[in-house]
């Protein structure tokens, strides 16, 4: 069974003995984090992002003007078009991505669309002296930089027929159809090691449709062709923060609040965030019950209480513990759920 397959099967069981459970506990809903696809070098904590692909092509399209160009041919277009503030929004986008995974600093500087040589198809890698340069200047640890962006716009309208039961006849309706396709090449360079740590290319098509009994009311709410490629802009932000970020991953985590006066108080205080009060309360139980029963669900809940916390270890060695104080299914599928959460922590270290 491969690590995907049994750590999604490990949570369903957890989740589905979780329900069964659900009278004597509450949940709460925590964070885990994922380490990224692409780590970059630890020594890289800052990032200075820029454009190397805006060049004379672009413009800074009026939303109304560049609708107009599609509605004179029929909203029947295939072209690329190069948006300054699509290319802008990407940035901006991936640096707020880049500073929420917790992983990194960012700044765009005020002149962030850089010229650069270009082959048919993306810039040319950055020299060194320039990367250097723009570190140096802005105080960062390696340049992000965009060195080929390329959105393809491709629309379709046409009205069809149709037949509507509720009328009991034809009727004439209005379709429209856009695809804008982003290709795009990202590559970071490190000026410490004078070399590209991270180079990674994308392309995917994003797909807007709808349909309406006039072409005035579907084109009423039809999106735009200057918003939608400000979307794939951020799309593409999503694409690469996605593989050089830390992801963080919603996962359920229950507690016993039933047993006795002590796990119910500890119940109270966690809903205002205090875990280690409410641990003490735990612990006073753990030591002074005769209840195996009562003795192992306070553990667990230590147990829970120490991961949450940020202690695995502690958490492996609670759980543990309730597991041989008595058995329980949860518990086993839970110590199994705390054990892959090592494996991954090891593997980001």
């Amino acid at each position: 069974m491969s690590y995907f397959i049994k750590n999604k099967f490990v949570l369903l069981l957890w989740v589905l003995l979780l329900t069964i459970s659900c009278n004597t506990t509450k949940t709460i809903i925590i964070e885990i984090p994922k380490p990224a696809e692409k780590e970059l070098p630890e020594h890289i904590q800052s990032l200075a992002l820029v454009n190397r692909t805006v060049d004379n092509q672009y413009s800074d399209w009026n939303t109304d003007s560049l609708q107009k160009i599609f509605y004179t041919q029929n909203f029947r277009v295939d072209t690329f078009v190069y948006d300054i503030q699509a290319a802008d929004t990407l940035l901006k986008a991936l640096g707020e991505l880049l500073y929420e995974s917790g992983r990194f600093d960012y700044v765009i500087p005020k002149n962030r669309f850089i010229e650069a040589e270009k082959s048919s198809f993306f810039s040319s890698t950055m020299p060194w002296a320039e990367v250097k340069n723009i570190c140096e200047t802005f105080k960062t640890d390696a340049v992000l930089s965009v060195d080929m962006y390329k959105t393809r716009v491709i629309t379709n309208f046409k009205k069809e027929s149709y037949f509507d039961q509720e009328q009991n006849g034809y009727f004439i309706a209005a379709f429209a159809q856009m695809n804008v396709i982003y290709e795009v090449l990202f590559r970071v360079y490190d000026p410490l090691k004078e070399k590209i740590v991270a180079s990674e290319f994308f392309k995917d098509t994003l797909l807007w449709e709808d349909g309406a009994r006039t072409t005035l009311e579907l084109f009423h709410r039809f999106t735009p062709v200057k918003k939608a490629l400000a979307e794939a802009g951020i799309a593409v932000a999503l694409d690469f923060s996605e593989k050089i970020s830390t992801n963080w991953q919603e996962e359920k985590r229950p507690f016993y609040v039933k047993g006795d006066a002590n796990l119910k108080h500890a119940g109270m205080l966690i809903d205002n965030g205090d875990w280690q009060g409410a641990m003490v309360l735990w612990k006073e139980t753990v030591e002074n019950t005769n209840s195996k029963s009562l003795k192992s669900k306070a553990q667990l809940n230590i147990a829970i209480a120490n991961e949450i916390l940020g202690d695995i270890d502690n958490a492996i060695s609670w759980a543990l513990d309730s597991y041989n104080t008595m058995y329980r299914q949860i518990t086993y599928y839970y110590l199994e759920l705390l054990e892959e959460r090592k494996k991954e922590i090891k593997k980001s270290e």
